[in-house]
């Protein structure tokens, strides 16, 4: 496939590559096949989600070389669904397709540690944060950001997934150990009122376009819902909105990415980002002409930006595991969209689909 100018609009017909097959590549070929583009998926495991309503589908795993070739030479650009992509795929796609968002989000959202010290380095607020691989450097860390905090691995975790919390000292050992010899990180508390994200988009010529922050309920780890609006204030709405332009710009970013924040008696600190479509922005299909998704399609595939504004109040909710077994009965409830995922089994912590609803002014 020859390549194009990065700045010329990907034609209708032309195909945009995932990485990844689950829900939010499905989500994003749903959107592209809207605007006249083609999606092929590339997902290691059988039947993803995605290939349900993509147009082709490449199933291999990420160190098998002349799959990734020829799924490249496949597609116009490329981008992905989740953060985890092995550098070496990357390397090897890029010399065929651009690959967008670039290469340094990932690399800053990859890894916990770069990714703080990423957000520092911007002048941005965080967690206090200490990297520590042993038990002796995690009570030192706990003696120096304070008696609480919770220990993460530094890549690969998701929906609570690869953390510990700490209550004292005395866990060290056992916190340690559950680490299973991954890199880790030691996160302070932080003292929060209310979790919002801001869903934010920036074009190939820095055109930048932010969703209204959303407000964030978790349950075990996993988000449960989101709301909006959120209850923040004129003034902390736009500061968050502000916050994620500042990062979208300082990675020269090319997509939609969410930005994750807790709001405290002092201002708005991030606790992460991601680059990506995200499950707290899922409100956008009901409460916005444009959603997330085919912002992030639009963006990928040079295309001017969408309005993001509002048009309505929404409740987005997570269906769950066995969630999914009430899914019928949200069906039929005025001002409310299902959006189900294709996935064959239900197991505890797994995304089955979601709703949105409208809310109610009051």
């Amino acid at each position: 496939m020859t390549e194009r100018a990065t700045d010329t609009p990907l034609p209708a017909g032309s195909t945009i590559g995932i990485l990844g097959g689950g829900q939010l590549g499905r989500m994003l070929s749903a959107a592209a096949s809207r605007l006249g583009l083609r999606c092929h998926i590339y997902e290691p495991g059988a039947n993803p989600p995605a290939a349900d309503v993509a147009h082709a589908l490449t199933t291999a795993s990420y160190d098998d070389h002349e799959a990734l070739a020829a799924f490249a030479a496949s597609v116009d650009v490329v981008t992905y669904e989740f953060e985890n992509i092995p550098a070496p795929a990357l390397d090897l796609l890029a010399d065929s397709a651009p690959i967008r968002p670039g290469r340094r989000a990932l690399e800053v959202s990859q890894d916990r540690l770069t990714e703080k010290t990423f957000l520092c380095d911007l002048g941005l607020r965080t967690a206090p944060f200490v990297a520590c691989d042993d038990a002796g450097a995690l009570r030192d860390a706990l003696a120096q950001i304070g008696p609480r905090g919770i220990l993460k691995t530094r890549r690969f975790g998701y929906d609570g997934k690869g953390q510990v919390r700490l209550d004292a000292p005395d866990q060290c050992e056992d916190a340690i150990a559950q680490m299973a010899g991954a890199p880790a990180i030691l996160e302070g508390f932080v003292d929060f009122s209310a979790e919002v994200s801001v869903i934010g988009a920036r074009s190939a010529s820095g055109d930048i376009a932010c969703f209204d922050p959303g407000e964030n309920e978790h349950r075990d780890g996993i988000l449960h819902r989101t709301l909006v609006p959120s209850r923040l204030s004129p003034s902390l709405r736009s500061d968050a909105v502000l916050l994620a332009a500042r990062i979208l710009n300082a990675l020269d970013y090319v997509g939609v990415m969410g930005v994750e924040l807790f709001v405290t008696p002092d201002g708005l600190v991030v606790n992460e980002i991601a680059p990506r479509v995200h499950n707290s922005g899922h409100w956008t299909q009901l409460g916005c002409a444009v959603d997330q998704f085919e912002q992030h399609i639009r963006a990928v595939a040079g295309w001017p930006l969408g309005d993001g504004k509002r048009h309505a109040d929404v409740e987005m909710l997570n269906l769950i595991g066995d969630d999914i077994l009430t899914a019928h009965e949200h069906a039929g409830q005025t001002g409310t969209q299902l959006h189900l995922y294709g996935k064959a089994e239900a197991r505890p912590g797994r995304k089955m689909g979601h709703i949105n609803r409208l809310r109610s002014a009051g």
